[in-house]
């Protein structure tokens, strides 16, 4: 009998771990929607999805990434497409936030270390404010999403003479994807439909850059919003980052893509500029596209890497390694360039465990997308320019694509499934694990110092 108690207990203990439960949570949601994507009900044809088609909708639903091997708006129907924004709510929501918020209404008491699991998607916040944060999220989900539902569904029907279902349908589905920088779309050229009108992708790129920031950002805004000298160094770093990164895009996308005849190149100065904002935001998070990425030149896929993999703010629906991760980078190297021996940055010194936890997700990030590219380009016969961006944007959980999604083999299809749910789940549960588990030993080895470059 105790023995019994004691494997229950156990048991326990395990779920309540945030570097299992996490995985748990997110594996469970996937499989209901993979279920759900099966049924007769969810397809225009006849008969069942196949399974893999289900379950890599339902993976890159949940982890709000966009990637797609069938057309949404024609593959599924309205009950399928229901099921996708359903997904991607919840996805983007949070399960963490999810287990949080169950756990507040059904009155437990977390401990210390509980506390500081279930915040860690949200970032470093005071152990007080998960109830706070979890009524500023609540509040800013539904506000943004209602507001640029209402803005897209009468733009829909006054601008393109959509009937009120539709264009409610189409507004309330690109509000949400756009929200919970999930990228999925009604429309099967995604935005490409819309490409002058500022009304139609001005809502989804302030919606996208939102989200984009992370929930502590969100908190700190409302707090103090014109008192930059008093904000944390995580929002510091998160909203400077942010427009630094929103700059460069776009005058990168601009001067790469100017004369380009299939992306920019026809178009008016006003819809250039429209355009490279739109393509700015998008590669950071989401996965709407206005133009043909697969006709991007070079060196703007290049800066497109780059953009996707550094993704948003933390603790938010973005994916990538984070900004405050890729600016905690860049300031180590600059303290070791300049001798100094700690990492500075707005006036306060990075704790050198900080450190170690940026370096890991970083060099786990690439090993991962190594292996799976390496993997891709053995078993397609695409190019590493086509390859090297599924991949990225599948880690990333961006969704953006040059076409090649819906022609890779099943096990193509499940690289890129398990590099989506490691790049929604892997870097919560890493960052967790290592905040949780750092522990001192108490010895040290002998040192000695190997060569270095």
């Amino acid at each position: 009998m105790t023995l019994r108690r004691n494997l229950t207990s156990d048991k326990a203990t395990a779920l309540q771990n945030p570097t299992r439960l996490i995985p748990i949570l997110f594996l469970a949601t996937i499989a209901l929607g993979t279920i759900l994507l099966l049924l007769p009900i969810a397809r225009v044809d006849e008969g069942s999805a196949p399974f893999m088609t289900a379950l890599f909708t339902a993976t890159s639903a949940v982890a709000v990434t966009g990637l797609i091997v069938v057309d949404t708006p024609t593959y599924w129907t309205g009950f399928g497409q229901g099921v996708i924004l359903f997904l991607f709510q919840i996805g983007g929501f949070g399960i963490m936030t999810a287990a949080t918020l169950l756990g507040l209404v059904a009155g437990r008491t977390f401990g210390l270390r509980d506390r500081m699991a279930t915040q860690i998607e949200r970032s470093r916040l005071d152990i007080g404010d998960a109830k706070s944060v979890l009524k500023l999220v609540l509040a800013i989900t539904l506000i943004v999403e209602l507001i640029v539902t209402l803005i897209l569904t009468l733009r829909l029907r006054l601008a393109y003479d959509y009937d009120w279902g539709s264009a409610l349908w189409n507004g309330l589905f690109q509000a949400v994807s756009a929200f919970n920088n999930a990228g999925f779309s009604t429309y099967s050229d995604s935005m490409m439909g819309f490409q002058s009108d500022a009304i139609i992708l001005g809502p989804i790129m302030i919606a996208v850059v939102i989200t984009a920031l992370g929930f502590p950002v969100m908190q700190e805004l409302r707090e103090r919003p014109f008192e930059f000298e008093k904000w944390t160094l995580h929002s510091k770093i998160t909203v400077t980052g942010t427009v630094v990164l929103l700059l460069a895009g776009w005058a990168g996308m601009m001067a790469a893509e100017w004369t380009n005849p299939d992306t920019l190149g026809p178009m008016q100065l006003g819809e250039k500029a429209l355009n490279a904002a739109f393509h700015s935001v998008m590669p950071r998070t989401a996965g709407f596209n206005s133009l043909d990425v697969g006709s991007f030149r070079d060196e703007t896929l290049m800066g497109n890497y780059l953009l996707m993999f550094i993704g948003g703010g933390s603790a938010g629906t973005a994916g990538g390694i984070k900004i405050t991760t890729f600016v905690l980078i860049l300031a180590i190297v600059v303290s070791e360039v300049r001798g100094q021996r700690d990492a500075v940055l707005f006036g306060r010194r990075v704790h050198q465990d900080v450190e170690r936890q940026a370096l890991s997700v970083v060099v786990l990030a690439l090993l991962l997308i190594a292996i799976a590219t390496s993997i891709l380009l053995a078993i397609t016969p695409h190019s590493l320019r086509d390859v090297l961006f599924e991949t990225v944007s599948a880690f990333s959980t961006v969704g953006l694509s040059t076409g090649i999604t819906g022609d890779l083999p099943y096990l193509g299809q499940l690289v890129i499934i398990v590099l989506m749910f490691v790049g929604r789940v892997g870097t919560i549960t890493v960052a967790t694990a290592l905040a949780l588990g750092a522990s001192r030993r108490p010895y040290r080895y002998p040192e000695e110092n190997p060569i270095v470059g």
